[in-house]
């Protein structure tokens, strides 16, 4: 089918699910029915004594979960589609993710769907208080009551029974306190399973247990969670097409009907201990496939994936790739191209010392990770991480493919001081741009994934003002006109809820290689080039050596010349000067892109600061553009500063005559200096001759003496 024609048949429908809602009705009971315990089974609305069982339509794990703790019985293990032709009602969109009861979030259909919800609950075992389904303060109900667990009457084999009886992998840390302290009454039997039973009160017990347990012993589980997601046919491990574990086989996971990003890949790369995203895109097989579906708002609330996988299945053509890193990631950064930086090795990852790692290394890293150029490299630049220490010193020569292809020595020291995990910045402006326009700041949005620009399409909605993302991030100020533009070259899907938000867009690329699709041209605001302001004076020989202080002498003429690059037709300059007391504006029709504004003669009222600023009007919009500024002083004419120069001259020349002549009458006091016989007499006191230089010194000042000069 054509992919438009998909995308209308898609709207068309929940247009028509819409139409068919009535949210008027009153629920007055929710069950479950049909199950081996009131705990499992279809689930079942209650309206005017009649019960009817609920479409599957939009379920996940998560939700699901919310009706096993609502009729208090425990935790979801399993839920399933089952073909029943009888659900009558629907779970309203998002209703549930803003913390609304269940009965709230169900409506009334008005025709019937052929698949209903079924739905397990653990029953009598539950975990509250963790960050996921299979995680939390251990809580056991006998007789309609809930009671904690304490940690000396529990172990291995009791934990491997409780993960195995919720529908998670093994435990992996069980410990008193671990999510915080239980109200409820103290389980009063201690535990003996084998690790093979199907439930925990399956297994045997003693009444040994204390009817109280101590602050910080109610036990706490973590279970893993189970192998239900995977990446096939790629290179590695981390890299191939999603595929998840539904119902007992492994299906693909739909790429179409929900809104995959880079953002949301790069869950599926975390979670599955892959490092981070490189690469996500869709991929079209030649034949419709039942598929999988996973909401990837759920996704981008850091729960698990299994918790997030749609129950009812969809068909589809459209499967969806992930490359991972691998090796190499950054983590608690503002994006995903920042972040304290880790490498894994034998599969546990480490930080890596401030000190081990430089620009061509950091270079390595930013390009193995798809993002731009290394802005930023620092110790402690995204907080401490509390992982080991990567133990040698990296040598990259910049063009590596991968950071553990470079070389390394074994010189790296066994700790890092505080404040020293290198953590990264990579530029992401490097791969996003406005082409074909007139300049930088407007044209066709395109961007660059593994070294291909391409224009940025989004067939899910018409593009709007919120686009100004686009102008942020590119530092062109913000989005004056949006428009789309037909092409038939291949694109890039970027998708919309993304880019409307303050997410980079980077983060919003689904890779996709559509042909003819309707891409983005942004105009921002500052599509102008910046004018340049030059100075010149008149032809005055001391003023043209004044140039290049800015300075202009008084009385002389000069000329502030405003010019900008031929972009557009016409305009004006405005030649704006900021004094002290006051601020006046000039302003000159643009004569090939440039003004000359001529003041001649300059006095203390033109000294200040001046300012070129471009104005034109296109694209029946007014632009305008602000060149540096020019700081000029006025300075004294050229007479009045010679005459002064003169008279200082004259004062310095006196007073040195006046001290010069003081000294010399001091020496006319003195006896005459008599040398003779290698002997020289100076105020009655002899000397050896032992400095014949200081002798000849000497006489040559009595000469002087003699001759006359400052005698008066």
């Amino acid at each position: 089918m054509d992919r438009v024609l998909m995308v209308f048949v898609l709207i068309w429908s929940s247009g028509l699910q819409a139409e068919e809602t009535n949210t008027s009705k009153v629920i007055n009971d929710i069950r479950l029915e049909g199950g081996s315990s009131r705990c499992s089974g279809l689930l079942q609305v209650k309206h005017q004594d009649t019960w009817s069982e609920v479409d599957d339509s939009d379920w996940d794990l998560k939700l699901a979960d919310e009706i096993c703790r609502q009729l208090d019985c425990g935790s979801v293990v399993q839920a399933y589609s089952k073909y029943t032709d009888s659900s009558a009602w629907r779970k309203k969109p998002f209703c549930f993710e803003s913390e609304s009861k269940p009965r709230k979030c169900l409506t009334k259909r008005s025709r019937v769907y052929p698949s209903s919800l079924e739905i397990i609950c653990s029953d009598s075992v539950r975990l509250v208080n963790g960050t996921s389904l299979c995680s939390g303060r251990l809580q056991v109900k006998s007789n309609q009551s809930w009671s904690s667990v304490c940690e000396g009457d529990f172990d291995r084999q009791d934990a491997e029974v409780v993960c195995r009886e919720l529908g998670c992998g093994t435990p992996s840390i069980f410990q008193g306190g671990l999510y915080g302290e239980g109200e409820a009454p103290v389980w009063g039997e201690n535990f003996q399973c084998k690790g093979n039973e199907s439930a925990l009160l399956d297994c045997g017990s003693s009444g040994s247990a204390r009817e109280t347990c101590s602050p910080g012993e109610a036990v706490g589980l973590t279970c893993s969670e189970p192998v239900n997601v995977r990446l096939v046919g790629g290179s590695s491990r981390c890299a191939g097409e999603l595929e998840v574990k539904q119902q007992g086989e492994w299906t693909k996971v739909d790429a179409e009907q929900t809104a995959w990003t880079l953002k949301t890949a790069d869950v599926v790369c975390r979670q599955m201990d892959c490092g981070s995203v490189i690469l996500a895109q869709e991929k079209q097989d030649n034949l419709y496939k039942t598929m999988s579906r996973i909401d990837t708002a759920c996704l981008q609330s850091e729960s698990v994936i299994r918790e997030c996988v749609v129950i009812k299945m969809t068909t589809s053509v459209y499967t969806l790739e992930i490359v991972c890193s691998d090796s190499v990631r950054l983590v608690n950064g503002s994006s995903l191209c920042s972040g304290t930086l880790q490498v894994k090795y034998q599969q546990s990852w480490s930080s890596v010392c401030e000190a081990d790692f430089d620009q061509l290394d950091a270079e390595v890293v930013c390009r193995e990770l798809g993002c731009g150029t290394p802005t930023v490299l620092r110790g402690g630049l995204y907080g401490e991480e509390q992982a080991p220490l990567w133990r040698r010193e990296f040598q990259c020569k910049g063009n590596e493919s991968a950071l553990l292809d470079c070389g390394g020595s074994d010189s790296a020291p066994d700790t890092c001081s505080p404040g020293e995990a290198v953590g990264i910045t990579c530029s992401e402006r490097d791969n996003m741009r406005l082409s074909g326009g007139t300049s930088r700041c407007d044209g066709t949005l395109e961007m660059k994934v593994r070294g291909e620009w391409r224009p940025v399409v989004n067939y899910e909605i018409e593009w709007d003002q919120k686009v100004a993302a686009v102008c942020r991030q590119l530092d062109c100020g913000s989005a004056v006109s949006t428009k789309t533009r037909y092409t038939r070259k291949p694109v890039w899907l970027l998708r919309h809820p993304c880019g409307q938000s303050d997410s980079l867009l980077r983060e919003c690329l689904v890779i996709q290689d559509f042909i003819r699709s309707a891409t983005l041209v942004v105009m921002c605001s500052d599509i102008l080039a910046q004018p340049n302001i030059s100075f010149s004076v008149s032809n005055d020989g001391d003023s043209e050596a004044q140039q290049r202080e800015l300075q202009v002498l008084m009385g002389s003429s000069f000329t502030i010349s405003c010019s900008i690059l031929p972009q557009y037709a016409g305009g004006s300059f405005q030649l704006s000067l900021t004094t002290s007391a006051m601020s006046h504006n000039y302003t000159l029709a643009a004569v090939n892109h440039s003004a000359h504004f001529l003041f001649s003669a300059a006095d203390q009222t033109h000294q200040g600061v001046y300012r070129c600023v471009y104005h034109v009007y296109v694209f029946s919009y007014n632009f305008s553009s602000e060149s540096q500024p020019l700081h000029l002083t006025v300075s004294a004419s050229l007479t009045i500063l010679t005459i002064s120069v003169i008279l200082v001259k004259i004062v310095i020349f006196s007073l040195g005559l006046f001290f010069y002549c003081k000294v010399i009458r001091g020496w006319m006091k003195l006896r005459k200096v008599v040398y003779s016989d290698g002997r020289v007499q100076l105020l009655g006191v002899e000397a050896q001759r032992t400095d014949q230089d200081l002798a000849e010194v000497m006489m040559d000042s009595y000469k002087t003496l003699e001759s006359g000069q400052c005698s008066q």
